[in-house]
């Protein structure tokens, strides 16, 4: 887990929810703050999963390689909200393999709805349409995604996105590797609520390298 950035989004918090549940599963928790760590080859490779908890700041390009090159051999990568796909706006290439990119919460914290779709999808199976007072991310998203969870924006502050179907939560293929992302989780006590932290936590294990 590599987290740093802006400190709005708790990334030392946020990662200290998922670790213990990682080492719940059977796995070794490595706690990173620089991303120094992705120009580690063998370490990279000794991964089954890297979560990136890191929203904005600017990556390097050895850094990105390094963590690019890993994912397409067979490392997972997992991660939500600002963390992992509002981290690294300098970083297209980044973008092409979270699957999406954050450019706006219209109304800011609001009171929303996640609607879950993929109702067979052992990632939010027996896990029902929850509510969530938190931010809303609206994205820019590839539309290979395998999209399990959506909401539907009502906005007054945007209200020419009224009636949009976001996507909130999917999972995709890149290279080897499997990705999973949440745009769930502003900051640590979003998860509070069961139904985010427990499709987070299955959806870091499903994107975890075999």
């Amino acid at each position: 887990m590599v987290y740093g950035g802006w400190e709005g989004h708790e990334p030392k918090q946020t990662a200290d929810v998922f670790a213990p549940l990682l080492e719940d599963a059977g796995f070794e928790v490595t706690l990173s703050d620089t991303m120094d760590s992705f120009l580690d080859g063998d370490l990279m490779q000794s991964m089954s999963l890297v979560v990136p908890c890191w929203t904005m700041g600017q990556i390097e390009a050895e850094q990105e390689k390094g963590l690019r090159e890993a994912v397409e051999s067979g490392v997972g990568l997992g991660g939500w909200h600002g963390g992992m796909c509002d981290a690294f706006r300098n970083a297209c290439s980044y973008q092409m393999i979270t699957g999406g990119q954050f450019v706006g919460h219209p109304d800011g914290i609001k009171d929303y709805t996640v609607n879950i779709t993929a109702k067979e999808d052992p990632i939010v199976a027996g896990i029902p349409d929850f509510q969530m007072h938190s931010e809303q991310y609206y994205m820019h998203t590839d539309p290979g995604n395998e999209v399990l969870a959506t909401t539907t924006f009502e906005a007054e502050s945007a209200p020419w996105v009224s009636g949009t179907v976001m996507p909130v939560v999917w999972r995709r293929i890149w290279g080897e590797g499997k990705v999973f992302y949440s745009s769930l989780g502003h900051v640590a006590a979003d998860y509070e609520v069961e139904e985010a932290k427990e499709i987070q936590r299955r959806g870091l294990l499903w994107a975890a390298r075999d």
